[in-house]
């Protein structure tokens, strides 16, 4: 089962995300009929085969089977913050109806309201999913894919949408149906890169006479673990200590700016990570 914790820092960062989604799938995808994957696309096509039956209909029965099977697999504190997650989105874009009616795409343009439709919402999506939450719909499927496979979550959300395609082809037209097909895998990509470079964190090593010194400061002052590998300098001949660390990009210019005002000769070399796993970052 997996569990969703959730504070009032994360439950902001996720609104933000909804937010983002929001304005993304409002004023790009949904006016040009894009079905670029997800419960909003399928909503589309249905609807373009169903007339009768509002989109926001559409979307709410759905959503609706798609809960109870995450319910099942997944966990009952994952689908409560999807519900709500999936609830606000819908409301956002309601309220975006009435505020902004869209008779028409903002720009006479497929392939210009994929590319910004894809990228805004892609990284509201990348915002939600890297609190370990969810919009709800077809992402309830990529969370399950990514859970039994391991696959990264936007490639087990192109495998999900891809039904949306099939049918974006067959009722919407080929044009349509190549630039959804286009949106998806663009939109996979946006996902799996946005996590990615939220989650970046430095990976720094250290060599210097003062050594002592950074380590206090680095386990210290910026509470972070330190690994002290023995290292023999290939000129010098002499013993050396290298200082190995791993931190977030925001706390690096605080480090470096530490250890060069301890010792101005010292030799520091950045690597960047995308995962940590361990005591001190959450995963």
């Amino acid at each position: 089962m997996v569990k969703t914790k959730i504070n009032s820092k994360s439950f902001l960062i996720i609104n933000f995300g909804l937010l983002v989604t929001a304005l993304g799938t409002y004023f790009f995808l949904i006016p040009s009929d894009l079905a670029a994957g997800g419960v909003t696309g399928l909503s589309i096509i249905i609807n373009r085969l169903l007339p009768q039956i509002p989109i926001g209909l559409i979307m709410i029965i759905l959503n609706a089977g798609l809960f109870i099977l995450a319910f099942i697999v997944i966990g009952k504190e994952f689908v409560g913050l999807t519900i709500y997650n999936s609830l606000l989105l819908s409301a956002l874009i309601y309220i975006f109806e009435l505020t902004f009616p869209m008779n028409a795409p903002l720009i006479d343009d497929l392939l210009v309201n994929l590319i910004y439709g894809i990228l805004i919402s892609g990284v509201g999506i990348a915002i939600i999913f890297n609190q370990h939450s969810s919009t709800g719909g077809t992402d309830i499927i990529a969370k399950i894919i990514s859970k039994f496979t391991h696959l990264d979550i936007g490639k087990s959300l192109l495998i999900a949408d891809s039904i949306v395609i099939i049918g974006a082809i067959s009722v919407l037209g080929i044009e349509v149906g190549l630039y959804s097909l286009l949106g998806i895998l663009v939109n996979s990509t946006v996902i799996d890169k946005s996590i990615a470079g939220f989650n970046t964190k430095y990976q720094i090593a250290i060599i210097s006479e003062k050594d002592d010194i950074i380590t206090k400061f680095i386990t210290e002052e910026m509470d972070r673990g330190v690994t002290l590998l023995n290292g023999v300098g290939g000129y010098s001949k002499s013993e050396k200590n290298v200082i190995h660390t791993v931190i977030q990009r925001s706390e690096y210019g605080i480090l470096k700016k530490k250890v060069m005002e301890v010792d101005p000769k010292a030799f520091i070399w950045v690597n960047l990570v995308n995962e940590v796993h361990g005591e001190g970052y959450t995963f």
